[in-house]
């Protein structure tokens, strides 16, 4: 049975009608009332209850800002990437181009400017209408602007559910309220300000808030540079921004257009010839598709993702996640970091170089600092963001730690095994307890039994051991065969003999390199199994020794920093300034710089690198970078015993690097052998053959912007000899040689097998 309508109350009807033109009538009749006649004066129980409802309606309206799109910003002033919920940039009104204004107004609400807020004459005329049968809204600008205002606080709070919109769930009693709110609204500000707050905050499109949004997604241009066209499609689209939409219902868009046009002329805001032009105009959207977040940052995208994490983990931008997200997606920040986009640009290249034929997803990544201040001034890897065809994809950060010190998420990979580039922090320790780097050390000891005796005066006790005698373990190993014999501790170092950094360490006490190791800020990049974030490095583990537990390229180009700054330490920063949209500073980092080596130790340590590059394992590096014939440089090179994680490691006195390659997968333990990157087939990588060629590319053409002076020179006692001393109970070589020979330079980077 088919449901009939009751023929009295049908609107569709003419008694319908007209009982429904009687029902607004009242409603215009109370709100007339309200506004105009005391309540106490008006006679009828009827009249009188109508109007104290009126009266109990809230007269306030929190006018918050609305959403606004966050910039992230490069040291330079250069975007980044925008943030936000609400694709929205707010202009003022002088920065909007009068044809909007005056289009917007002549289909919205021809009479903005001689009504208080709400419009009675309208009111009733869309009574008549609608009655009629032809459906007529009568909200004013100003009414719009308040239902927009109400629900972007709504948005805000996450009570999305609450939003009201006309012809869906809004009543009476909504309607009544949006009315006096209006009017409240009128009478605290201008008419322009309200026009101005209206076009911010308006709704064009799901990508588009506010006209300068809508200005660059339909037309790439600016709100100030619309033309008449332009303007009078975009104010047609607030109706109905699917239906008028001008990319997918162009013919829709341009009848809206030309009915805006119509009412301008005929409300005399345009001459007839500007009308005519204007309706000759093709819709030819020119469109700029909007781009939220870092993943389609113009540049750095892992670098935005790392500072975008920094932020939404500080409890100085919300007391929860939620509010957080809020103050940084809808605040309209604008957030300058220290990435210099020349430096990106350039490490960005090499990264790509070094490992962009690669079909079996090998990774590299370079970062870099400022030794004096910690600003990061690069933060690049191998990988884009999102999906693209050819390309390996991933969303993790090869730089840096997976958790911040508080346990939140950074995004990051937590590090690869550091190998040798751990080696000169057992040097500086030598250094430290006055030593000299000339001195000679028997590295033909392979056997550090259970029970050998190192020197530890920390509490966390020495765990490890090498000792082929014990079922499972084995003894120390150097890559190359000839170097199990007498040296001075800096050839050790040069060459990057496992059993040279034994035997150094043999002879120092192990608390003093955890005391270094600490200082300079090295942790773990993984949480360990206490539930640490950023665990310490045990040096008294002998593995860590030459480079066992996983650290991040930013942790290792940070410590490297602090031998470049004369011994201080300067925490990694990327965020040096953070403003709200109303211009007001809110907290950012600043550099925090302490004293960590001494200064005589960290020039003994940059002497004694720069011999790396310029006659040992560096020197393989191609192309060269040496001391000697560039400009002083100092570095380490670096890989694991699986060959899967190799590195360079390095400074000048004004910018520290360090430069990456290996395995980013899984568990990390594929191992780096016979692979073929970029066409070359490699039986074994090693530090000085991918990661050493992007870190002296990178170097000779970015370090000299930031500094290459001389590495001060150490102190005259470090250097000079002293008789070989043993360097446990396994005797030495029958006949050493009382001055190592020198030959070609050693490749014994890798190596951190532990036991215990």
């Amino acid at each position: 049975m088919v449901t009939r309508k009751n023929p009295i109350f049908d609107t569709a009807t003419t008694l319908g009608k007209l009982l429904g033109f009687l029902g607004v009538s009242a409603i215009c009749g109370v709100l007339v009332a309200g506004l105009l006649v005391p309540a106490a004066a008006v006679s009828g129980s009827a009249a009188s209850g109508s109007i104290e409802f009126f009266d109990t309606l809230p007269a306030e309206l929190q006018v918050d800002p609305p959403s606004q799109s966050t910039k992230v910003l490069a040291a330079d002033g250069s975007l980044i990437a925008n943030l936000y919920e609400e694709n929205r940039t707010k202009v003022a009104l002088d920065q909007i181009s009068p044809f909007m204004q005056q289009a917007v107004i002549a289909v919205e609400d021809s009479r903005f400017y001689d009504h208080g807020g709400v419009d009675t004459t309208g009111i009733l005329r869309a009574v008549v209408s609608t009655a009629r049968g032809n459906k007529q809204g009568a909200s004013t600008i100003t009414q719009q602007y308040v239902n927009n205002v109400l629900n972007a606080n709504l948005a805000a709070e996450g009570n999305e559910a609450d939003i009201k919109l006309n012809g869906v769930n809004k009543g009476v009693g909504d309607k009544l309220r949006e009315m006096k709110l209006a009017i409240a609204l009128e009478k605290k500000f201008s008419k322009e300000q309200i026009l101005e707050g209206y076009l911010n905050i308006v709704f064009f499109n799901r990508d588009a808030y506010g006209i300068e949004a809508a200005s660059k997604l339909f037309f790439s241009t600016t709100a100030k540079d619309l033309t008449l066209p332009q303007a009078a499609l975009l104010a047609g689209l607030v109706n109905s921004p699917s239906a008028f939409d001008p990319i997918t219902n162009p013919d829709n868009a341009k009848a809206r257009r030309d009915l805006v046009l119509g009412l301008m002329l005929d409300q005399g805001k345009i001459t007839q010839a500007d009308h005519d032009a204007a309706v000759a105009t093709p819709v030819e959207p020119k469109v700029t598709p909007a781009q939220q977040g870092c993943a389609y940052a113009a540049t750095a995208p892992y670098f935005c993702d790392y500072v975008l994490h920094l932020l939404l983990n500080n409890p100085a931008y919300g007391a929860d996640a939620q509010e957080r997200t809020n103050n940084v997606f809808r605040g309209g920040l604008t957030i300058t970091t220290t990435l210099d986009p020349k430096a990106q640009a350039v490490a960005q290249a090499e990264s790509d170089a070094a490992a962009g034929a690669n079909p079996d997803k090998w990774g590299s990544a370079i970062v870099s600092v400022q030794p004096n201040t910690g600003k990061i001034t690069n933060m690049a890897q191998n990988t884009s963001f999102l999906p693209a065809d050819g390309r390996f994809d991933s969303q993790v950060n090869f730089n840096v730690d997976k958790l911040d010190k508080n346990g939140n998420d950074l995004n990051g990979m937590g590090g690869f095994q550091p190998g040798s580039t751990m080696k000169p922090f057992t040097f500086a320790e030598w250094l430290n307890e006055g030593k000299s780097m000339d001195t000679n050390i028997n590295a033909s000891v392979r056997k550090y039994p259970q029970n050998f005796p190192w020197k530890n005066t920390c509490p966390n006790p020495t765990v490890g051991w090498y000792d082929a005698r014990i079922p499972g373990s084995f003894d120390l190993q150097n890559s190359d065969e000839g170097y199990y014999r007498n040296m001075t501790v800096l050839y050790g170092l040069m060459n990057s003999i496992n059993t040279a950094t034994f035997a150094s360490a043999a002879q120092v006490d192990l608390c003093g390199i955890q005391k270094i190791v600490d200082a300079v800020g090295i942790h773990g990049g993984l949480p360990d199994a206490e539930g640490n974030p950023n665990p310490q490095v045990k040096m008294t583990t002998l593995a860590n020794l030459i480079g066992s537990t996983q650290t991040a390229p930013l942790t290792m180009a940070a410590a490297f920093a602090t031998f470049a700054n004369d011994g201080k330490y300067c925490e990694p920063i990327a965020i040096t300034s953070v403003t709200d949209q109303t211009g007001a500073q809110l907290p950012a980092q600043s550099s925090n710089c302490k004293d960590a080596v001494k200064p005589e130790v960290a020039r003994g340590v940059a002497y004694a690198m720069g011999e790396v590059l310029n006659g040992g394992s560096g020197s393989l590096i191609q192309p060269r970078l040496s001391t000697k014939t560039n400009f002083p440089v100092a570095a380490k090179t670096g890989t694991n015993d699986t060959n899967g994680s190799t590195w360079v490691v390095g400074y000048t006195t004004g910018l520290a690097t360090a430069a990456w390659f290996g395995d980013p997968l899984g568990d990390q333990k594929r191992p780096g052998r016979n692979l073929t990157i970029n066409g070359k087939k490699y039986d074994a990588i090693d530090g000085y053959m991918i990661a050493g060629p992007m870190f002296s590319k990178y170097m000779l053409q970015m370090a000299p912007a930031y500094g290459t002076n001389p590495f001060i020179a150490p102190p005259s006692n470090m250097r000079g000899g002293t008789p070989p001393k043993p360097a446990s109970p396994s005797p030495a070589p029958s006949s050493p040689p009382s001055t190592p020979p020198s030959p070609e330079p050693s490749k014994n980077d890798n190596g951190n097998k532990g036991n215990g």
